[in-house]
């Protein structure tokens, strides 16, 4: 079993038993609804996850996909989309609890990854903020 939640607290969730996948999406409907350069997405069985606490808002980024997130505070949570994903529900890792135990695998949606992405990695790199 796992637990996550939002940012504020207002919404909180549980899974039970493994995740089929874990990946990170580079799509332009998660960078363009996360506000980041790729997601690090995890799915779970639909009947082993429910929300425990409160009631996340929904966005449809298309006809099929169903976005849940934070009406308070904006954190997206989990995605539904019977048609690509059956029987599946997309939890964005970062929202776990002990996102450290479920590392994506795979890149996924590559064809719309930034030109930059691939130098992130040669980018100079600070445990805190630079000080000027």
């Amino acid at each position: 079993m796992a637990d996550g939640g939002c940012h504020c607290g207002a919404v909180r969730y549980r899974f039970e038993g493994e995740p089929r996948h874990a990946s990170v999406c580079h799509c332009e409907d998660c960078r363009k609804c996360a506000g980041a350069t790729g997601v690090a997405w995890m799915a779970v069985a639909s009947d082993k996850f429910s929300v425990v606490e409160g009631e996340p808002a929904l966005y449809r980024s298309s006809p099929d996909a169903e976005r849940y997130f934070c009406g308070t505070c904006g954190s997206g949570l989990y995605y539904v989309n019977e048609k690509v994903l059956p029987g599946l529900v997309d939890i964005q890792i970062a929202t776990l609890d002990d996102p450290e135990r479920h590392p994506p695998q795979i890149h996924v949606q590559t064809a719309d990854e930034l030109t930059w992405e691939g130098k992130l990695a040669d980018l100079p790199r600070f445990d805190r903020y630079p000080s000027a």
